[in-house]
Formats: C-alpha cells, sequence, structure tokens
C-alpha cells in the first residue's frame, strides 16, 4: 500500500458537471481529488480487503438474527421498544437489503481493522463506482498509468445485479433530502443503477411523503408506495411521527438494517469473536473493561460525519469534535492508527453489494478523525511502479 503524486486530469471538473458530481467541491473545499492516488497490490486487496469485507458482513449477518431475538440486546442499542416488532419481521420475512461500507484501518501492515460499519445510509457510491472507474480510464488512455493497471470496482455491475434481485412489479421510489445535493446525487445514480436492472423509478422528498386514510406512504401523485429506497437513516425513522406506520418490505434498506447501522455492533461483535484478527476492543462507555483502554476512540452508537468523537492516547484526549449527538449512549473502541503520508490519514471504504464485496473507496483527511471535509481519493491495483 502506497499513496503516490500522479497529474490530474485537466478536464476533470468538466467531466463531473456533465454527469452530475456537482459535490465535488463541499463547503467551499475539494472533495475529490485526484493529485494522489493510493495503490494496492492484488494480494493486499484480495487477502486483507475483499475476504475479511467478506467475512466481517458474515458475522454480521449472524449477529443480527441474534438480537432480534433478544430484547436485552435491542434495548442495549437504544432502539425505541416500540418499534422491534418492526425489526424482528422485517428479518424473519427475509426483507433484501442492498449495500453497505465497511469502514477500515489499515496500513499495508497488519490484518484491516474494522472502525464501523455504514450499514444503512452509506453515501460516496457513485464516486466509488462511476467517476472513479472512468479516471482510471481516462489515466491509462494518456499514458499516466501502465497498461493493465486495475482497480477493485465491481461497484456498478454488481449494483445492477442487486436491483435485478428485486421484483419490477411496482415502482420503485427513491427518497432522500433532495435540497442536499450529496444526498440527491447519490438517489439519482442509484436510481439509474436500478433502471438498467428493468425497474420504473420515481425521485421524491423524504419530507414529501404522505400518508393516506389507511395508514399507507404515498408520493406527489397520491400513488401509495410500496417499495422505496431511502436517504433517510432509520435511527431517525423509527422516532419520527410517521413510525407507527412503517411496516416490513417496503424500505430499503430494510429495517432489520437499524441494527447493523449502530455502533453497539462493535462491543457485541467483540464480545462474540474475542481476538478476531480484523475487530479492534470494544465496549459499551459505561461497561467493565471501557476503563482498561488507554488508545481508545469514544463514539456515539449514533453518528455521522466523524461528530462528536473523541480520540484518547495515552490516557489523554488528542482530538475531539463537535456534532449533534453528544447526548448519545457510546461505546469504546481501541485506537487502530490509519495509513498515514504526507500528514494525510487514510481510511479504506470497502463496498459489500447484497453479501459480496464489491469495491474500494479511499477518503483521507488531515485527522485522525474522518471527518465531513474528508478527500475523496481514487485508487488501483498494480504490480508495476508508477
Amino acid at each position: 500500500m502506497d499513496r503516490i503524486d500522479l497529474p490530474e486530469r485537466p478536464d476533470w471538473r468538466d467531466k463531473a458537471r456533465a454527469v452530475g458530481f456537482g459535490f465535488h467541491e463541499m463547503y467551499g473545499e475539494p472533495y475529490w481529488f485526484e493529485e494522489v492516488a493510493y495503490t494496492f497490490s492484488l494480494a493486499e486487496i484480495e487477502n486483507e480487503i475483499e475476504a475479511p469485507t467478506e467475512e466481517l458482513h458474515e458475522l454480521c449477518m449472524a449477529l443480527v438474527a441474534e438480537v432480534v431475538h433478544q430484547p436485552q440486546l435491542l434495548q442495549r442499542l437504544a432502539i425505541p421498544e416500540a418499534q422491534w416488532e418492526l425489526i424482528a419481521k422485517s428479518w424473519q420475512n427475509g426483507d433484501r437489503h442492498l449495500y453497505g461500507r465497511f469502514d477500515l484501518a489499515y496500513d499495508g501492515n497488519g490484518p484491516a481493522k474494522l472502525l464501523e460499519y455504514n450499514a444503512d445510509t452509506p453515501t460516496s457510491i457513485f464516486e466509488a463506482s462511476f467517476f472513479q472507474h472512468n479516471w482510471l480510464i481516462d489515466q491509462i488512455e494518456a499514458g499516466v498509468l501502465p497498461s493493465g493497471t486495475d482497480q477493485f470496482n465491481m461497484l456498478q455491475e454488481s449494483l445492477v445485479e442487486a436491483f435485478s434481485s428485486f421484483a419490477r412489479d411496482r415502482i420503485f421510489h427513491f427518497a432522500c433530502a433532495t435540497d442536499n445535493e450529496e444526498d440527491r446525487g447519490t438517489s439519482a445514480y442509484l436510481m439509474d443503477c436500478a433502471r438498467q436492472a428493468g425497474h420504473q423509478t420515481e425521485l421524491i422528498d423524504i419530507a414529501a411523503i404522505g400518508i393516506d386514510a389507511q395508514g399507507r406512504f404515498t408520493d406527489l401523485s397520491e400513488r401509495t408506495i410500496d417499495r422505496c429506497f431511502k436517504l433517510y437513516p432509520w435511527e431517525d425513522m423509527l422516532r419520527e411521527p410517521f413510525a407507527p406506520h412503517l411496516v416490513p418490505g417496503i424500505f430499503i434498506e430494510p429495517a432489520w438494517k437499524a441494527i447493523l447501522s449502530n455502533k453497539g455492533i462493535l462491543p457485541l461483535l467483540w464480545e462474540r469473536h474475542c481476538g478476531h484478527p480484523n475487530l479492534l476492543p470494544a465496549y459499551f462507555a459505561d461497561a467493565p473493561g471501557a476503563d482498561t483502554l488507554t488508545d481508545a476512540v469514544s463514539k456515539p452508537l449514533f453518528s455521522r460525519e466523524g461528530e462528536n468523537i473523541t480520540v484518547i492516547r495515552g490516557g489523554v484526549i488528542t482530538d475531539q469534535t463537535d456534532g449533534d449527538y453528544g447526548d448519545h449512549p457510546r461505546v469504546v473502541q481501541a485506537f487502530a492508527p490509519l495509513f498515514t503520508k504526507q500528514d494525510k490519514h487514510a481510511v479504506l471504504g470497502s463496498w459489500v453489494i447484497g453479501d459480496r464485496a464489491a469495491g474500494l473507496g479511499m477518503r483521507e483527511d488531515t485527522s485522525q478523525i474522518t471527518r465531513n471535509l474528508s478527500r475523496f481519493v481514487p485508487h488501483v491495483i498494480t504490480t508495476e511502479k508508477t
């Protein structure tokens, strides 16, 4: 694994705008960054990223099968009791899931370590799949990268295949906060994949979804919403006024993903697989063992964009972020160093589509905490010096 300098494509901003990648800059800062790239050997991809990702996913699926039958565990995960039956039925009915992203710490030495599982509403799929692939093709054609350079990226074909597993017997709605450019772009890309799989799709703002007299969700044309991808987290959906109307089988990700999108799975996985090479010691903050970690990261059960994270080294706080999750229950996880070069710290986003590891996206930050201003950087698989 390495981080190398590369010339950027002179026209990449025009190409980004042409394909709807308007969020290549966010908050006035560059988000997509192609003046560098991360390199991996094929062995690293296959043995240290792909295989562990699929094993971690299997451990997570087994955990869901246990948690849905254990009220004390659902309570530990701060899932509202009124929605326990919804989650259990969603799992028992076999509600299909689509995708998720494992965030991993890996520096080329030793096994990759699970930091968290973004199992419900992960973004960065468009840039990891479509735009990263286009970058690779352009750089090979320009002679910047050698012919035969590859990338761990089966994302688009895997998404189309996954969408093909859903029956095409109803409109496939896609809901997000449409005034958020990143959410709208992510949803538009996934809609395109669904259309390639033969679905009729329609975009709706999450706030525009209505409820009819029978308690069914409806769109702006008063049509019932019978299948809907939603880029809106379950921890919020389960607490909304419309929560009593939620039923299994409509929303994707399914309701049982409320378990896996919860950082409380980190101590639960460690309890069940203590010493697993791809897991870090982790504990609920109020549980025995939490105070034994002198190098640790404290995280809320629900937190996004690196908010309300505390890094502790040698028992002393060395980095901390604010945010909207400060009053949430917390977990404490052993600190894992990230790959670092030129003062940039990299997190590996290893994607699962359906139940298969399908691709990699790299994000880097100037901090050990990957925040909302982190940059997306492309990667390659190569056996040559570039």
